[in-house]
């Protein structure tokens, strides 16, 4: 298949198809007799692995760390949880940071609890001074 029926059946761009391309994620497919590339069954199944862990927010290094232990049935998969197992205190961390934030813009919409015009505004008053 050619790269433009690969990005449709995956759901990925021909761009960042050939951006894993160069990123070593996904092998370079054959030519065929006609010069284009030709894409496999085995080409899909990589890319759908990689839109599933990029939704996980994987990294690409841990991408591509995953794709290494899976083209090796027969290695130990310990270093595969604790790839998932950082994964998950990141994740812990951005949701502590993401709380933090709307506490912040909490604080700030309680500011502003009454019509008025932009020079009272309490949100503007509480982020600085206007520079205009």
């Amino acid at each position: 298949m050619q790269i433009g029926q690969l990005a449709k059946q995956t759901g990925t761009t021909t761009e960042t198809i050939r951006y894993y391309e160069r990123e070593g994620l996904v092998p370079l497919p054959l030519r065929g007799a006609n010069g284009y590339r030709d894409y496999s069954p085995a080409h899909v199944q990589k890319l759908r692995f990689i839109r599933r862990c990029r939704v996980l927010e994987l990294s690409l290094a841990d991408i591509k760390q995953l794709l290494a232990i899976q083209d090796q049935p027969d290695a130990p998969c310990h270093e595969v949880d604790r790839l998932i197992a950082r994964q998950r205190e990141q994740i812990k961390e951005k949701l502590s940071a993401l709380r933090q934030l709307d506490r912040d813009l909490k604080g700030l919409a309680e500011l502003c609890n009454r019509p008025g015009t932009s020079s009272d505004c309490g949100i503007l008053g509480a982020l600085g001074p206007h520079t205009g």
